[in-house]
């Protein structure tokens, strides 16, 4: 094993999904946010991909969980547990990671209660230095936006947990906003809906799999063609399974309330914009971020609503690890109050 001279160790801990960055050499590890317990003596069992295969599908005596909620550590031990076999075994590839420097990101407007939990979770797990950079910022860095310039840029991330929206300047945030109406929050939509509508019980793995494959902002003639896809689940009234034909315009109806909640969100955001940075905005737009923004028409409904442009950022699942790894280069900076 080798460590190749790696001194900063970059991590996107988020409520869905973990990436782990390394130096110059970009993302390393992408596992989701879950660990796997036993019920019996709390022992956690499993973590990442190992636990998110258990989910739903396992005896009473294991429970599923994620330790992040919202962008920030829900349950301390199961976190520090999680992080520290992500660690592990990433220094089966390049050798011992202890007193690394480590680069979080957290998001915007997060708490020192909630700050320190996650300092402390990572000296915990070896860090000599631990340094963090707000979300919406690593997200533009990430997406490759002029965020040293004057000039404002805005970027809305959607990711499991959180919407997290900015608007940057100069390499920082001038307003911000953070929305519990992300990822998750649209599962639970689509498992509610097919609960009303259907009457049947589903898991949040398969309203996942609705919402990725059926998923749609617009509605008209701007929706996605209509597609259908069969899931299964647990009848309401008998218990029995059931299988049943679901539509993209059934999904359309179960985000309405999510879409339109970041859509309020973003606007609210520019109410309380500086005049000189609103304008800047017209020209410049709105780009859009994290695994939520892949939400089909998402960038064309926020456009039609707000009237700016809207563009979708390349890789936008990976632009906040990739912004991580990219501020490592200056670790001054990330030192400094205005981070």
């Amino acid at each position: 094993m080798f460590n190749f001279g790696i001194r900063e160790v970059g991590i996107d801990l988020g409520t869905a999904n973990t990436l782990l960055v390394l130096q110059n050499k970009g993302i390393i590890m992408r596992e989701p946010s879950m660990v796997a317990v036993d019920g019996g003596n709390d022992e956690v069992i499993a973590v990442g991909k190992d636990a998110f295969a258990m989910n739903g599908r396992t005896s009473g005596g294991i429970k599923v969980s994620y330790p992040m909620r919202w962008g920030v550590i829900a349950d301390h031990e199961k976190a520090i547990t999680m992080i520290s076999r992500f660690l592990k075994e990433v220094t089966k590839t390049v050798g011992n990671l202890k007193r690394k420097i480590f680069v979080i990101s957290v998001p915007v407007g997060i708490t020192s209660v909630e700050k320190r939990a996650i300092l402390e979770a990572a000296k915990r797990v070896g860090a000599r230095e631990t340094l963090t950079i707000e979300e919406p910022l690593a997200a533009a860095i990430g997406a490759n936006l002029p965020v040293s310039e004057p000039e404002g840029l805005m970027v809305v991330d959607i990711g499991g947990g959180t919407t997290e929206m900015a608007v940057i300047s100069s390499n920082g945030i001038a307003v911000s906003k953070s929305l519990k109406t992300a990822g998750q929050a649209m599962d639970r939509m689509v498992a509610e809906y097919i609960l009303k509508k259907f009457e049947l019980k589903i898991g949040m793995r398969t309203a996942e799999q609705l919402k990725i494959r059926l998923g749609t902002a617009v509605e008209g003639e701007g929706q996605k063609p209509q597609e259908t896809f069969e899931i299964g689940g647990s009848d309401l009234l008998t218990g029995r399974p059931k299988i049943i034909e679901v539509t993209s315009a059934d999904i359309e109806k179960a985000l309405a309330d999510s879409v339109m909640g970041i859509v309020d969100g973003v606007k609210r955001t520019l109410e309380i914009t500086p005049p000189e940075l609103a304008a800047d905005l017209h020209d410049r737009g709105i780009v859009l971020t994290g695994g939520g923004a892949l939400l089909h028409g998402l960038d064309k409904k926020l456009a039609e609503e707000i009237q700016v442009p809207v563009t979708l950022a390349e890789n936008p699942m990976d632009c906040v690890a990739l912004g991580t790894e990219k501020a490592m280069r200056d670790l001054n900076s990330l030192r400094l109050p205005s981070y």
